[in-house]
């Protein structure tokens, strides 16, 4: 029989990743004082482990490890956390290592953390931190999202038609919070529309959920998972595929003409304490 959730899923075996969890600089960190839940406040997910249905639907503190592959090449780690920080505000990191082949080479570091807060079913940004890393580029952004205001606006390495500010609307999200969104909303056939405001611009992205599951296989694990596509990305496409009891994907494919096609594939994962 296919084990679809996190029961099928080992316990963590070590934290080796970088950013998205362990990596993260203080400029990545920076406007989120709180930090990480301590390892006592989380427990490994058991193998038999009985979770209730559609447990991503409910936002909870994790820690996930992925594989990465960089145009069909294995190309290193990544980790993805949500942290309780308390007072209704969370923290969402994500951190990309090269650790093989071109990327590894390339020094491939990718990092993005993002405090947001929940507001009925929708998640509010507050404020993130990007850092890129290939080669001989490096860009660092932030971005701060007034709520009193309805404004956002991003420094750092931004060009200079993206440092002023964008008019916010209520709904907004930046692009980080679509990897929670899509987890909580995907649905048979679904369609998803979010409004989301990143790095000086807002842009309409839509997404079509699959009809049927799909299999998403990682070693000798195996899930059923929705598959969400993005229907007007352009050259910049992003694809997750999303499991009942998992409340991140467990499988992202993602487009970008900086880095080009990353894949994602969750290799590990600890959810909260009982």
């Amino acid at each position: 029989m296919m084990n679809t959730g996190p029961s099928a899923v080992k316990p963590l075996v070590a934290s080796t990743l970088a950013g998205i969890v362990c990596l993260l600089s203080p400029l990545a960190i920076a406007q989120t004082a709180p930090a990480a839940t301590s390892p006592q406040q989380q427990v490994v997910v058991a193998p038999d482990a009985a979770l209730p249905p559609l447990t991503r639907k409910v936002l909870v503190p994790f820690r996930a490890t992925y594989s990465v592959a960089r145009n069909g090449s294995p190309a290193g780690v990544a980790s993805m956390q949500v942290v309780d920080l308390g007072g209704g505000r969370w923290r969402l990191d994500l951190g990309i290592r090269g650790t093989q082949g071109l990327a590894g080479l390339a020094g491939l570091n990718l990092q993005q953390s993002t405090v947001f807060e929940r507001v009925g079913d929708a998640f509010r940004p507050i404020s993130q931190a990007t850092i890129k890393h290939l080669m001989m580029s490096n860009k660092r952004i932030t971005g701060t999202y007034d709520w009193l205001r309805n404004s956002a606006q991003w420094t750092g390495d931004v060009s200079s038609k993206r440092r002023a500010p964008v008019v916010l609307q209520a709904g907004d999200m930046n692009a980080l919070l679509v990897n929670l969104a899509v987890v909580r909303d995907a649905d048979a056939g679904k369609p998803l529309q979010y409004r989301v405001v990143d790095n000086g611009r807002a842009r309409l992205q839509t997404f079509t959920t699959s009809a049927a599951k799909e299999v998403v296989t990682v070693g000798d694990l195996s899930y059923d998972a929705w598959r969400v596509s993005r229907t007007n990305a352009g050259s910049d496409g992003m694809d997750a595929w999303v499991s009942d009891n998992v409340p991140t994907p467990v499988r992202i494919l993602q487009n970008d003409s900086d880095t080009g096609t990353l894949e994602l594939l969750l290799t590990d994962y600890k959810g909260p304490a009982k």
